[in-house]
C-alpha cells in the first residue's frame, strides 16, 4: 500500500509541504573566470510529507549538489530551503535531523555493526538501555538481527548497505536522503535493495529524497521524479507522466528507449493532431496547445507502443522491413527500416515460433493515444 500518493506540486497546500526549495543557485569558481561552473540555476521544488522524490539526471546535472544543500553540507549562493515552516538555508547539517545514506556507505571499519548504527544515538546522548533497544529494533527491521558484533569487512555489499540504512533511520529523522546508494552493487542486488528501500520508506512514511542517474531505478522507487539537466529542473512528475508525456526531447530520450520521428503538423483538431511523418499521415491524441498547421514537430513513439501486424492489415499506419532482432526471453527487440528511418520495436514473446524473421515486410499499428508529440524547439 502506498502511504504517499503522488501529488502534483501545484496542488500541495502549505501544510502538506515537508521541504520547500526556492530559487537555488550555486556557482563553483570565481564569477567571470574560465574555471567558473554554474552548478545550479534557479532550482525550485516542493516535497510532500511522506513522499519519495527522486532527483534524476546525468552526471554533472546538479542533482547531488541539490541534495547536499538540502542536507546542509553545502550552502547556496542564492535561494532558500525550508523544512516545514523552518528556514534551514544556513543551518548546519547536525541541526536538521536528517538521515543520510552515502554512495560509499561511510561505515566506521573499527566499529561493529551495532556500534555503527548506535553512533548517531550516542551523539544525541541517548541512555544506554534505550540505545541498545533501538539498535536491536532497527537491525531487525532491515534484516540484520544477529549481526550486531560483526564488522563491515565481514559483510557483503548488500549487508553494508543495510547497516548504512539502519544508521540513517535509527535516529528517527524528519528527512531521509540517499546519494546514489546502489551504484556499488551488482545488478541483481541493486534490484533487491531498491525494493527493500522502497518498502521500508513506505512502512515508516519518511519524507525521502533520492539521487540516481539510473532511470529504471528511479521509476521503480519513486512517487515523483525530478529530471535535471545542466543545473536546471527540466520536468517533474510520476514515472508514467515522464515516460508517456515528456515535454522535451531530453526527457523523452533520457527516460527509457524511444523513437523520435521528425514531423510536420498537418492539422489540429479537438483532442488530436495530424502530422506528416515517414511519408505517411499519423493521428496523435493531443490537446493541440501551442501547435498549428505547418509547425515542425517530433513524434514520440516508445518501442512497445508499435504493434507488429501484417503489411496489408488496415490498422498498419507504417510499413517496414525487419533488419535485425534480439531474443531476450520475455521479449524480442526488432529493428525495422521504415522509409529512411530505423525504428526500435519491442514485441513481448508469446511462445516458441513467434519470431518475425529478418527481411520480412511488416506493418506497424499505432494507437492514437500511444504516441506523444513535441514541438521541434522543445529541447
Amino acid at each position: 500500500m502506498n502511504l504517499a500518493p503522488v501529488v502534483p506540486e501545484a496542488a500541495l497546500a502549505a501544510k502538506d509541504i515537508a521541504i520547500s526549495v526556492r530559487n537555488l543557485t550555486q556557482r563553483f569558481g570565481e564569477v567571470g573566470s574560465p574555471q567558473s561552473v554554474l552548478a545550479l540555476e534557479d532550482v525550485s521544488l516542493d516535497i510532500a510529507r511522506g513522499e519519495f522524490l527522486t532527483l534524476l539526471g546525468p552526471s554533472g546535472c546538479g542533482k547531488t549538489t541539490t541534495l547536499r544543500m538540502i542536507a546542509g553540507f553545502e550552502a547556496p549562493d542564492e535561494g532558500r530551503i525550508r523544512f516545514g515552516d523552518e528556514d534551514v538555508t544556513h543551518a548546519p547539517a547536525d541541526q536538521r535531523n536528517i538521515g543520510f545514506v552515502f554512495q560509499n556507505y561511510a561505515l566506521f571499519p573499527h566499529l561493529s555493526v551495532a556500534e555503527n548504527v548506535a553512533y548517531g544515538l550516542r551523539v544525541r546522548g541517548i541512555a544506554e538501555a534505550e540505545l541498545t533497544s533501538q539498535v536491536r529494533d532497527v537491525l531487525k527491521l532491515v534484516g540484520l538481527a544477529g549481526y550486531e558484533h560483526q564488522f563491515s569487512s565481514q559483510l557483503s555489499g548488500g549487508e553494508q548497505q543495510r547497516v548504512a540504512l539502519a544508521r540513517a533511520i535509527v535516529i528517527r529523522p524528519r528527512l531521509l536522503l540517499f546519494d546514489e546508494p546502489l551504484s556499488n552493487l551488482d545488478a541483481r542486488l541493486r534490484v533487491q535493495m531498491r525494493e527493500e528501500i522502497r518498502d521500508l520508506q513506505q512502512r515508516l512514511a519518511i519524507t525521502t529524497v533520492y539521487v540516481t542517474h539510473d532511470q529504471e531505478e528511479a521509476m521503480a522507487v519513486s512517487d515523483r521524479i525530478v529530471v535535471m539537466s545542466q543545473g536546471h529542473v527540466v520536468q517533474n512528475g510520476s514515472a508514467e507522466d515522464l515516460y508517456h508525456r515528456p515535454r522535451t526531447r531530453f526527457v523523452a530520450e533520457f527516460i527509457g528507449r524511444v523513437n523520435l520521428l521528425p514531423a510536420q503538423v498537418v492539422a489540429v483538431a479537438d483532442g488530436a493532431v495530424t502530422v506528416a511523418a515517414l511519408d505517411r499521415e499519423l493521428v496523435v491524441r493531443h490537446d493541440g496547445a501551442g501547435l498549428q498547421a505547418g509547425d515542425a514537430a517530433q513524434v514520440v513513439l516508445r518501442p512497445e507502443s508499435l504493434e507488429i501486424v501484417r503489411d496489408d492489415d488496415p490498422r498498419a499506419a507504417l510499413q517496414g522491413v525487419v533488419t535485425a532482432r534480439a531474443f531476450l526471453g520475455e521479449k524480442v527487440e526488432y529493428r525495422v527500416a521504415c522509409s529512411d528511418t530505423t525504428l526500435q520495436v519491442v514485441r513481448y514473446n508469446s511462445g516458441p515460433g513467434d519470431l518475425v524473421p529478418n527481411g520480412m515486410v511488416i506493418g506497424l499499428a499505432i494507437a492514437a493515444d500511444a504516441a506523444a508529440i513535441l514541438r521541434e524547439d522543445a529541447e
